[in-house]
């Protein structure tokens, strides 16, 4: 008897050595070559870069990865319970690996086995196993997987604390619709930041792990409530909350809030694409969709919602102006029509309007359908500006009743009005007739002390268009560039009462080359006239006169020094305007008049912090001495050092501002004398 306990002893310490064994073998064998746990002490995940207007709403979000890092310590324990709960109720107590855990998921999974069940099998990861492979290994399905995973996991645990791996965890975890980490799925299925979730909501969040597409609230609502509540049951379970809670949790429906799009300011995609390539040239493609950087960008978005109105208003009206180019096509107008309808799409640029088409027609009014088979009507009041187009004929006569502009089966563009022109109300469903304007423009408004860009608009729509005409068109600046000519003049010794001869001139170009005589726009002369009249009338004979004069090389210099242009051509006819320069620099050329003469570089970012809060980026490099004193001690107020570089004589700039100030009062400008306020410009 003795002799067979010790053979039975002495087996069973042989089996002991050779599981041992075994388990350094395999240790040894699998756990070569593993990736290095050690980067995750220096967790930098892929971090939204969020960009924030100057009224500190935000504008615009660029990411691979939609997440929003939140340390440990800030993410309220709820979130951590439900977590813990649902995937790792033995977190804080085992070794990296659970073997409670894995021997539960066994007897589960075969107890469903042998009853025939078709449950979805129980896992036994542990989050220190689920870190491993996220950051460390391959979503691979295998034995040997699951076997590096576990040698990742003791190691990990034996090297970081429970909490560092579990901020890991909750930051780096996908739980679908596009968020990674819990504070990107709050606001992503509720809109809410993860302070204000409740139970039943931090459960839902908990059960997303395993299979987010599954648990999808959209696509499969009824099992993603049912995973809900069995996270809920857990938490009951683990004494987390009272029966009475679990009970109520349970009972309530799954709700969720899809997070609310980026209010979009108007015109203000222009704007954000400017900054988005900006800061992809500054600090490449990684910094901007995963660097996390915070942007303050310089847009006002109330003047960006004016200036995008007010260039669509003179877009439109200019584009009628030349007439009604007709329909976007033909269909037949009977009974089919909604069918026919729906297949045509509506012409880019054209947001907030609408296809219809022409039903009937009458002396007053056309009847329109509209796509969800409703009707409408287009007075004729709303159609009478709709002279044909002709092309190289110019325009047709204007139409006299709604059949000279239409006819039955066109399909058109219409907007729902309210009233007509005359002020009088229309009643419900009536519309105008649009069309998308061909041609094409740009407005920037500059704060004229700092260059900060309050309003930049590229064109009549970013959606037809994401061509920004204000920063990538190269257009003549014509007439608009002859201030600078007369500025040079005015440091030169000239006055604004300085006669210039008004009258025909005519230059040599080169051998072999026919004389250039340039010309006033109506062809007219006024002899000898001030410099101040010559910018209020845009006198070409005179500008070229000047021009010579003062030499291509000063002219040249201005127009560099007030960064116009890059290199100017040193031909006279450069005077009139015919060089290339964009808007955008051009108004900023203008505002370093305005400011009296200091020089300004144009911006649309106010300032860049990376993921840590640092300031990397400031548009705003003075620096304040004695600004940042916690009290006052007797000492002088802090001044604020204005460092623009001076280009001109203030009193020069400041003539020249005058000057153009006649240009609205009494020159060619006077058209937007009505507006009521000081104003000073030059037309183009």
């Amino acid at each position: 008897m003795f002799r067979f306990l010790l053979g039975v002893f002495s087996l069973l310490i042989l089996l002991a050595i050779a599981a041992a064994g075994g388990t350094l073998f395999v240790f040894w064998h699998y756990g070569r070559g593993l990736p290095d746990y050690h980067q995750l002490a220096h967790y930098e995940p892929p971090i939204t870069t969020r960009v924030y207007g100057g009224d500190g709403r935000l504008v615009a979000e660029y990411a691979v990865e939609k997440r929003v890092f939140v340390p440990l310590p800030v993410i309220p324990q709820l979130v951590k319970d439900a977590f813990l709960s649902a995937e790792d109720k033995n977190f804080y107590s085992h070794a990296g690996v659970d073997p409670v855990g894995i021997a539960r998921a066994i007897v589960v999974n075969a107890r469903n086995r042998g009853m025939g069940g078709d449950k979805r099998p129980v896992g036994a990861s542990t989050i220190t196993q689920q870190v491993a492979k996220n950051f460390l290994l391959t979503n691979e399905v295998s034995i040997e997987r699951k076997v590096k995973e576990a040698i990742l996991a003791f190691r990990i645990e034996r090297t970081f604390s429970k909490d560092h791996i579990l901020e890991l965890y909750l930051n780096e975890i996908y739980l679908g619709g596009g968020a990674y980490g819990v504070a990107a799925a709050a606001l992503n299925y509720f809109d809410k930041g993860l302070d204000e979730l409740s139970v039943a909501e931090c459960a839902f969040l908990a059960a997303l792990p395993k299979a987010p597409n599954n648990y999808n609230p959209y696509r499969h609502p009824q099992a993603a409530k049912d995973r809900r509540d069995w996270v809920i049951g857990r938490l009951y379970e683990d004494g987390k909350i009272s029966q009475s809670e679990y009970q109520a949790f349970v009972a309530m429906p799954l709700e969720v809030r899809p997070r609310k799009e980026i209010e979009a300011t108007q015109g203000g995609d222009y704007f954000a694409e400017d900054i988005r390539r900006e800061i992809q040239a500054k600090y490449g493609e990684d910094a901007l969709y995963k660097g996390g950087l915070v942007v303050r960008a310089s847009m006002d978005a109330h003047l960006q919602a004016v200036g995008s109105k007010v260039l669509r208003q003179g877009l439109f009206q200019y584009d009628r102006r030349h007439g009604y180019r007709g329909p976007i096509t033909r269909i037949t107008a009977g009974p089919t029509w909604p069918q026919l309808l729906a297949s045509v799409p509506r012409p880019g640029g054209a947001e907030g309007w609408e296809n219809a088409v022409v039903v009937g027609l009458n002396d007053h009014e056309a009847t329109l359908g509209l796509n969800g088979n409703r009707t409408g009507r287009l007075p004729f009041a709303e159609m009478k500006w709709a002279r044909p187009n002709l092309e190289k004929q110019g325009l047709g006569p204007l139409p006299r009743r709604p059949g000279d502009a239409l006819a039955q089966g066109d399909v058109i563009l219409v907007e729902p009005v309210a009233k007509g022109e005359d002020g009088k109300a229309y009643p419900a469903g009536t519309f105008s007739l649009r069309q998308v304007p061909k041609i094409e423009g740009a407005l920037v408004a500059i704060d004229p002390h700092t260059g900060r860009v309050m309003a930049m608009v590229g064109g009549w729509s970013y959606s037809k268009s994401q061509f920004n005409r204000a920063t990538q068109a190269m257009r003549q600046p014509g007439s608009s560039f002859k201030p600078f000519i007369y500025l040079a003049a005015l440091e030169s010794g000239y006055t604004p009462s300085s006669l210039v001869l008004d009258a025909p001139i005519a230059l040599p170009q080169g051998p072999g080359l026919p004389l250039w005589r340039p010309k006033n726009y109506h062809d007219d002369y006024l002899g000898p006239t001030t410099l101040r009249v010559g910018i209020e009338k845009s006198r070409n004979l005179m500008t070229v006169r000047l021009a010579d004069a003062l030499g291509m090389e000063k002219v040249a210099d201005y127009a560099q020094r007030f960064g116009i242009y890059e290199s100017l051509p040193r031909q006279l006819s450069m005077a009139l305007g015919a060089g290339e320069t964009t808007p955008l620099k051009l108004t900023a050329a203008y505002a370093m008049l305005v400011n009296g003469g200091k020089k300004v570089r144009p911006t649309v970012i106010d300032r860049i912090q990376d993921r840590t809060g640092k300031t990397i980026f400031s548009h705003d490099l003075r620096f304040c001495e004695g600004c940042s004193a916690n009290r006052y001690s007797g000492q002088d107020m802090p001044v604020l050092p204005d460092i623009r570089e001076q280009l001109v004589d203030p009193v020069s700039a400041y003539q020249m501002v005058n000057i153009l100030e006649g240009v609205v009062q009494r020159g060619t400008g006077t058209s937007v004398r009505a507006v009521g306020k000081p104003l000073a410009g030059k037309t183009g």
